[in-house]
Order: structure tokens, then sequence, then C-alpha cells
């Protein structure tokens, strides 16, 4: 079934990824007992760093996003949700992208009064700041024109190819 499935998607132009490692494993564990003698655990280092922005994604929005989260195979340190006037650089030296969800977050960090459909599928700069900048459609958008989940992965894979390029 698992060859079948990526055949299709295969013939459809889409990458499959597959996940790094168990994100449950990124955060280390803390023990009480200090002098307990556990076996030490392998902690994953972020190597990348992205900065989502849009509307604070809740209800479906939240499981959607998480969801994307998850096809990325993002661990917790690797990504931000962040609110549209924060245009700060992140606290990492880690490459980093910025990816704008809508129109009016777009516009926002990019400092382009464009439409979306302009604004689409072209590396923008983070508005005076050197992190290239993605955008897509809104949350919201893509629950009510599920059609367009196909176009966001494009430019989920836009913005992945950016940040391996830095």
């Amino acid at each position: 079934m698992s060859e079948y499935r990526s055949n299709y998607l295969k013939e459809m132009g889409i990458s499959e990824w597959s996940l790094r490692a168990d994100p449950d494993l990124a955060a280390p564990t803390q023990s009480s007992d200090s002098t307990s003698k556990s076996s030490p655990q392998s902690v994953i280092e972020p190597c990348m760093h992205w900065l989502f922005y849009g509307s604070t994604p809740t209800g479906d929005a939240e499981l959607l996003f998480q969801s994307i989260v998850r096809a990325l195979g993002l661990l917790p340190a690797e990504w931000e949700w962040r609110e549209l006037d924060n245009k700060n650089p992140p606290n990492s030296l880690l490459p980093c992208v910025a990816f704008a969800f809508g129109e009016r977050a777009a516009q926002s960090l990019s400092n382009e009064s464009e439409p979306l459909a302009n604004l689409r599928e072209v590396v923008l700069e983070l508005a005076d700041r050197d992190i290239p900048l993605v955008a897509s459609f809104d949350l919201a958008h893509l629950l009510a024109q599920p059609k367009d989940k196909a176009l966001l992965w494009q430019d989920l894979l836009l913005a992945r190819s950016v940040l391996q390029s830095l």
C-alpha cells in the first residue's frame, strides 16, 4: 500500500518527507533525582528555524497547522509562531525562513501592497531583515478551500528549498 501511495504522490508532483526523529525526543527530560544513573537520552539538535506568521490558529486551523509542522518534520525547537509586529530575527544562528499565512501577513511582513496571488511563489524578504519570506494562503482559507492545500504544499516546498540553500 505504501508503494502505491508513493507512486500516486510522485505522479502528482508531490515530494514525500519522512520525520527525522520522534519530536518527543527533542525535549530533554529532567530527573527529580539528580543522582540517578539512567542511560543518557540522545537529544537531537535543531538544524533550521521557521518563523510562522498569521492569525493565531484555533480549532480546526490549529489542527491543520499542527499537521503542517508534522509533515515538515519540524522539531519543537525548529519553529515558532509569531505575531505580525514581531519582525525581529530569532535568537538563533541557525538558517531561518519566514512563512506568512495569508495576504495580510504577507503584505505586512514584506512591506508590499500586491495581492497574495502576486506574492505567492516568490521569495520575498522579511521587511528590513535578511530573512527570506514565503507567502501562502491563510489557514482559514485552506479549511474553506481544501483544493488549495496542494498550493500550500508547493509554497512549503519553496520555503524548504530556500532554507536548505542558506
